[in-house]
C-alpha cells in the first residue's frame, strides 16, 4: 500500500468515501501499472506492467511505513482517486492478475484510465459543496451521474473512451464553477499556468488567484493567504507551505498537498488529509 500515514483523517461524510484509495480492496495496482526511473523520487527502476520488488504475494507493500526512509517518496504521493479499488472489485470482479495472468494487461491498461475518471469525479464532487456554486449544481450533478455510470463500464468500452473529450466537458464546468466561487474577491490575480518556479510568494495575498496549472516547484509560500484560490492542476513539489492558509482553496487534491512541505500551521480543506512527513 503506497500512501503514507496521515496525522488526520479527512472528513469521510462528504460523498467522497469511493474517491479515496481502499488498498485492502486493491491488487496492489498503483505497484504494478506505473514506471518510474531510479530518481530522487524511487530509489529503483521499474517498468510498466512491473511488479515493484517490495509488493508482497498480498498486494500489500512491504515497505509501506518507511518508503520516505527507504527512497521512496514518490509513492508517499501518489492517489488513484479509488480507482484501484473500482478496478479490482467492480470492473475485473474481485479476479487479481496473478491468478488470471490472461486479463493483466488488460487490467493494467485500464486502471490509468478509470483514476482519470475518478479524478474527474473529485473535481465534481468538490465543486458540489460550493455554496457560490449552486447556479451551477444541476450541471455538475448531471455530469458526476454520467462519469460516474462510464467508471463501471466494461474495460473494453473504458479503453475506447475519449479521456481528452471527458476532460474537456468536465473542464468548461469547473471553470464556471471557479469563476463564480471567485466572484467575491474583486482583486483577484491572473497566474493561470504561470512558472513561479521558486518564486519568493512569502505573506503573498493570493487570495480569489487563478493558479490553475501554474509551475509553484520550490516556492515559498509561507504564510501566504490562499482562500478562494483555484489550484487545480499547480504543481505543487517541494512548494513551502508552512503557515499559509488553504483551507478555503478550492480545487486542491491530496496528491498537491503531499508533494508539498508544511506545518501544523498550514490551513487545509476538511476533505484532506495532513501528511505524515509535515
Amino acid at each position: 500500500m503506497p500512501h503514507e500515514r496521515v496525522d488526520s483523517e479527512p472528513l469521510l461524510d462528504d460523498g467522497r468515501r469511493d474517491l479515496r484509495a481502499d488498498c485492502d480492496s486493491c491488487f496492489g495496482l498503483c505497484c504494478v501499472v506505473p514506471a518510474f526511473a531510479a530518481s530522487a523520487d524511487f530509489a529503483i527502476d521499474k517498468g510498466a506492467g512491473q511488479a515493484c520488488p517490495n509488493l508482497r504475494p498480498d498486494f500489500r507493500c512491504g515497505i509501506h511505513r518507511d518508503l520516505r526512509q527507504r527512497g521512496f517518496p514518490g509513492c508517499t504521493v501518489y492517489d488513484c482517486f479509488g480507482a484501484g479499488q473500482k478496478v479490482s472489485l467492480v470492473t475485473f470482479g474481485g479476479q487479481d492478475w496473478r491468478q488470471a495472468p490472461q486479463s493483466a494487461k488488460q487490467m493494467f491498461d485500464v486502471f490509468p484510465v478509470v483514476r482519470q475518471l475518478q479524478e474527474l469525479l473529485w473535481y465534481l464532487t468538490e465543486a458540489l459543496s460550493y455554496e457560490l456554486a449552486r447556479p451551477m449544481h444541476p450541471e455538475l450533478r448531471a455530469a458526476l451521474a454520467e462519469i460516474e455510470r462510464r467508471t463501471v463500464d466494461s474495460p473494453d468500452a473504458l479503453l475506447k473512451l475519449d479521456l481528452a473529450a471527458q476532460w474537456s466537458q468536465v473542464n468548461a464546468l469547473l471553470l464556471r464553477t471557479s469563476e463564480l466561487v471567485r466572484a467575491e474577491y474583486p482583486r483577484k490575480k491572473e497566474f493561470r499556468g504561470a512558472d513561479l518556479i521558486g518564486a519568493k510568494l512569502k505573506g503573498a495575498d493570493l487570495r480569489g488567484a487563478n493558479l490553475r496549472g501554474a509551475y509553484l516547484l520550490g516556492a515559498d509560500l509561507r504564510g501566504a493567504k490562499l482562500r478562494g484560490a483555484d489550484l487545480i492542476g499547480a504543481d505543487l513539489r517541494g512548494a513551502d507551505l508552512r503557515g499559509t492558509d488553504l483551507a478555503g482553496s478550492i480545487f486542491l487534491t491530496q496528491p498537491q498537498v503531499s508533494a508539498a512541505k508544511g506545518d501544523a500551521g498550514t490551513g487545509l480543506p476538511g476533505s484532506l488529509a495532513r501528511p505524515g512527513h509535515w
